[in-house]
């Protein structure tokens, strides 16, 4: 089987987990957390960075610190990862659904506006597939509005908007290091900032706010959500390698475009380019053309040793939200891309010859 993803590590990142396990820097409070979190910091030009557990814990944790009452709002594109929807409601605010570019796959500034009100407090700007948001017209329309942004950069490590790096945007920047993204601890996340003050809230509320001077007289009930030792190891090693990740992905979503060139009839390829950013395709997605056409090819290629994956569901679709009442209207261009999208194996663990294979499958189910 021809995974849709696979990771593979190398003796750099094995040898720095090695390393952390001979000495013994395994737990929350090794020195590579905050070797790691300081590296985090730097490269995506922030003062400061909390490591934890994973990507929808740090989109929770940040929005928690807002302080979000019952009836404020956040917005957040219809089409995107649940963990978003789940942190905002966990967090007591109301979500409101934006719609994103049919292109690009992402929100922007225009989509932003349709649904803004005066109860608007946040939004969670979401960096989807390998493109960025709209993220500086969103953010100076958000500056303007005193709209606080939590920037959803969990699959946009490296990438860039209008020439600044996107993790760089939001009052909070959350990261998920799972064993897809560009940067990967196995399991793992991280919140970024610029804010001495949020920093050190949520240095505390990782990790159950034990007290200074009596360590386990705590003045709130916070939680704990640290990150390894070990994971924080190859999380160091894996900020080196990073844009040889994305140089790889490039060079074969390269090689998809030429092999689908001339089949803009049958389905979409992405996007090379936002404005001036180039795509650097955390997943190779396509979106067909024809209704309830996706999961018969995701069928066809599954007999033939080829795992796909079908693009996030809409947020307002999902069966998890049918006792709210939330708005569900003009979210077209997610629920097509939602039913229709799905994206194909990219990365370390393919080879041209596996890759090959998987462009003659498609073009042959297709009658080519």
């Amino acid at each position: 089987m021809i995974r849709v993803f696979e990771p593979k590590l190398s003796y750099s990142d094995k040898y720095s987990v090695i390393k952390a396990v001979v000495n013994n820097q395994i737990s929350g409070t090794a020195e590579n957390v905050q070797i790691f979190e300081d590296k985090l910091a730097n490269l995506f030009d922030r003062k400061f960075a909390i490591a934890l557990t994973n990507g929808t814990t740090a989109l929770e944790m940040a929005l928690r610190t807002l302080n979000l009452k019952e009836n404020d709002e956040v917005i957040v594109p219809s089409f995107t990862i649940i963990s978003c929807l789940s942190a905002i409601i966990r967090s007591s605010a109301k979500p409101v659904f934006c719609d994103v570019d049919k292109d690009s796959w992402n929100m922007t500034l225009d989509d932003v506006k349709r649904v803004v009100t005066p109860n608007t407090k946040a939004l969670i700007m979401v960096h989807t597939y390998g493109l960025p948001a709209d993220a500086k017209n969103i953010t100076e329309f958000c500056q303007k509005e005193g709209i606080k942004i939590i920037e959803d950069t969990a699959e946009a490590h490296g990438q860039y908007e209008s020439g600044i790096k996107c993790g760089s945007f939001g009052l909070l920047s959350t990261l998920s290091f799972y064993a897809n993204k560009h940067i990967t601890t196995g399991e793992g996340g991280a919140i970024l900032t610029d804010s001495e003050e949020l920093y050190l809230k949520l240095k505390k509320m990782v990790n159950l706010d034990f007290g200074k001077i009596n360590r386990f007289n705590h003045s709130n009930l916070y939680w704990n959500h640290r990150l390894g030792g070990l994971q924080a190891a190859l999380g160091i090693a894996q900020i080196n390698g990073v844009n040889k990740t994305i140089k790889n992905k490039q060079k074969q979503a390269k090689i998809y475009d030429n092999a689908f060139s001339g089949s803009e009839n049958l389905f979409s390829i992405p996007q090379k380019f936002y404005g001036s950013t180039e795509n650097h395709y955390w997943v190779y997605g396509i979106v067909l053309k024809k209704d309830d056409e996706r999961d018969k090819l995701m069928s066809y290629l599954e007999k033939e040793n080829i795992q796909t994956r079908a693009f996030f569901w809409p947020l307002h679709l999902q069966d998890a939200i049918k006792e709210y009442s939330l708005n569900t209207k003009e979210l077209k261009n997610s629920e097509h891309i939602g039913k229709n999208g799905l994206y194909l194996p990219i990365g370390k663990h393919m080879s041209l010859k596996k890759q090959r294979y998987v462009i003659s499958k498609i073009l042959k189910f297709y009658g080519f």
